[in-house]
């Protein structure tokens, strides 16, 4: 049975999502009449200084209403964090060792304050906060120091890191999700510190980022989240609804309850070696040597998933996917990630019972595989890329010089673009998908001794058949309408 993104379709965007911070939704308010007294509301607001951006649009402004630590690292993440430095976890042992080894660390200040809010050892946090005003740190380490290292800075440290957050958020702002997410670090470490910009950025990035730009194109199927981006965009989700209690989750559910399956299918399935640990790779649309970097960041991505909603099932299999001891981040880049992540007595499921199709229609994404083995075929399909990856390499596929239908274990992959005729010959557990068309269009689908029938491509040009006779050899035509 095909796991699809369409048997969501259902779901009403207004859904309540049950997460780790209770039931949380959008509500609107107006600025409407007067206060009895006379006053007008709007004059008493202004009178009170409370920013207007979001409510002269009918929008809730975006209020923090957490102490320090604020960002990552709420009460229930903590408590979870000091019991694993209580009982020497393995993960605790290797971000120890690199601490108390003053090991060159890529990220210096956001390793050594993780290291001080969990154990209190204000020498770390004092590196932290000299890492932070180094002049190599970027604004996300400063705001998790200024956040996490709050009750360490002297006032002469605390207006310094205050002016460079406030330079951040000065600077012209970017529609990219890593630099949104520093953005938002930034806003909501200085809330409370500065009046009014903190509170104004955030609108924006929830009113104007997210629900003006953002929702529209994941809705639209257009790559707005590339692989790349998974993981920053999860820091942005926790610290927003850990802070505004905001789920931003909730104006596109059914792209969000999807993600973590399309996480876990995206993965090549040969295991990189590496000195430091082993690591899955995921999809890239070029071909070379593997960035170890981001095979890391990949991996904290799906450890920022499960923390997000670890009662999902599609984030339990991903669990499932993610706890083998011998992909445990160790080197120096990935061990705070790995730390501050991982939960390992969060119960998975095993991944051998997600299906190897998986084919989202809102996205225009199809992945194949023929097993869960590391040694198996696989199939991908996704942001107008084609690849196959067999005997531990992979190969770019190009649909116009591919006449005969790829057969893998779950399904037979036919390519559109060069011929509208294919034989098939399909085992009980294939289904048929057509590639290369164009996108959303309706095509007339013909199969042997079968009346002729309309269906449309997907967003990204693949047409799904599901209802081709299996155990001997069909013919399929296919025109445009």
């Amino acid at each position: 049975m095909l796991f699809k993104s369409n048997i969501l379709r259902n779901l009403n965007n207004a859904e309540l999502w049950r997460g780790g911070q209770g039931l949380c939704r959008y509500d609107t308010i107006g600025i409407v009449g007067t206060r009895s007294g006379g006053l007008p509301a709007l004059l008493i607001l202004l009178l009170c200084g409370v920013p207007l951006t979001a409510q002269s649009a009918g929008q809730d402004p975006v209020t923090v209403s957490a102490d320090h630590p604020r960002l990552l690292l709420r009460p229930a993440r903590l408590r979870l964090l000091r019991r694993e430095r209580q009982r020497t976890s393995a993960r605790w042992q290797q971000l120890q060792l690199f601490i108390a080894g003053h090991a060159p660390l890529p990220e210096p200040a956001f390793a050594e304050a993780l290291y001080y809010q969990v154990s209190g050892d204000a020498a770390a946090g004092k590196r932290a906060i000299a890492a932070a005003l180094g002049g190599s740190s970027d604004l996300r380490q400063q705001a998790l120091v200024f956040d996490w290292c709050q009750d360490l800075l002297n006032d002469a440290q605390r207006r310094e890191l205050t002016a460079r957050l406030e330079k951040g958020l000065a600077e012209p702002p970017s529609d990219s999700i890593p630099a949104t997410r520093s953005r938002a670090f930034a806003a909501i470490a200085l809330y409370d510190h500065v009046p009014e910009i903190p509170q104004r950025e955030l609108n924006r990035i929830v009113h104007t980022w997210w629900q003006g730009k953002m929702v529209p194109a994941i809705e639209q199927g257009r790559n707005a989240i590339p692989r790349e981006d998974e993981y920053p965009l999860f820091e942005l989700l926790h610290a927003i609804r850990d802070t505004a209690n905001l789920d931003l989750r909730d104006a596109c559910p059914r792209f969000f309850r999807d993600l973590p399956l399309a996480h876990l299918m995206s993965y090549y399935p040969a295991i990189y070696q590496a000195p430091e640990n082993d690591y899955r790779i995921g999809v890239s649309p070029k071909v070379g040597p593997p960035d170890l970097r981001q095979a890391a960041l990949s991996r904290a991505a799906g450890l920022a998933m499960v923390a997000y909603d670890v009662n999902a099932q599609e984030t339990q299999y991903l669990q499932g996917w993610l706890m083998h001891d011998r992909f445990i981040l160790r080197g120096t880049f990935g061990a705070p990630y790995e730390f501050l992540w991982a939960n390992p007595y969060q119960p998975g499921l095993s991944y051998f019972l997600v299906p190897l199709v998986y084919h989202n229609t809102d996205t225009g994404k199809l992945f194949v595989r023929s097993s869960w083995d590391d040694t198996a075929e696989w199939f991908g399909y996704f942001d107008g890329v084609m690849q196959m990856f067999a005997d531990g390499r992979v190969t770019v596929l190009d649909p116009r010089l591919l006449a005969k239908p790829s057969s893998l274990q779950g399904a037979v992959v036919c390519f559109g673009a060069s011929t509208g005729k294919f034989q098939v010959n399909l085992t009980e557990e294939q289904e048929v998908f057509i590639l290369g068309l164009k996108p959303k269009a309706p095509y007339l689908v013909e199969i042997d001794d079968e009346e002729m029938f309309e269906a449309p491509a997907d967003t990204g040009g693949i047409l799904e058949l599901t209802d081709v006779p299996h155990g001997k050899p069909i013919g399929i035509r296919l025109k445009p309408e």
